[in-house]
């Protein structure tokens, strides 16, 4: 009796092992179904690095191409970030206006917490909506963009007369002039001073009003 019940231990981690592999199997298999069945077209993608290679140097061609082989709705994977893209007027529709509010959340991100003070990726709630009631009523009014129409008058007269300086042989890179230009405004608007692409602007400024 008592070889029997020694022989009967000395299987059980064995049995036990056998026994958990076994349902361990079951669960992955069932999850990996439900998942292939429910999830959306998605090109195949490698590990870590997910369908970045696919991208290319022109994204947007890489996009539409690949969204007439798989749908205008498509799954892909920049890195380990699962992100849906969506490239026909009527799904933009269907996400952006009939069902925004489920749309509306944004990933959280703690180093966005600390960085922006969850300033632009809060989520969608009865706050950002008192934050958005205030940007448009007070920031944004017709009212208070006119009065910066001054502003945005001479930093176009800058930008034209700086893009005139330019060789004529030297292609003008109107992305780079655009990109000075919005910052030139927002800044002078938003701290009555210049903040320039490199940073040098009065970051308490900054900070105490992204707080």
């Amino acid at each position: 009796m008592a070889n029997v019940s020694a022989q009967v231990l000395e299987k059980l981690p064995f049995h036990l092992f056998a026994l958990l592999s076994f349902l361990s199997f079951i669960i992955i298999f069932y999850s990996w179904l439900y998942t292939k069945k429910n999830r959306l077209p998605s090109p195949r993608k490698l590990p870590i690095i997910g369908n970045l290679h696919q991208l290319g140097p022109l994204p947007h061609r890489s996009l539409a191409s690949l969204s007439r082989k798989h749908g205008d709705l498509m799954l892909l994977h920049l890195g380990s970030k699962p992100t849906l893209v969506v490239s026909s007027a009527n799904a933009a529709e269907e996400i952006m206006k009939t069902h925004d509010a489920v749309f509306a959340n944004r990933p959280s991100s703690q180093l966005a917490y600390i960085l922006i003070y969850d300033c632009r990726v809060g989520k969608y709630g009865e706050y950002w909506r008192k934050l958005k009631s205030i940007c448009v009523l007070h920031m944004l009014s017709n009212k208070k963009v006119q009065s910066f129409r001054k502003i945005r008058e001479e930093e176009v007269s800058i930008m034209v007369k700086s893009i005139q300086k330019s060789p004529l042989s030297v292609p003008v890179n109107l992305s780079d002039s655009i990109k000075v230009f919005v910052n030139d405004v927002v800044s002078r608007v938003a701290f009555e001073r210049y903040c320039n692409l490199n940073g040098q602007c009065n970051m308490t400024v900054i900070r105490n009003l992204l707080k």
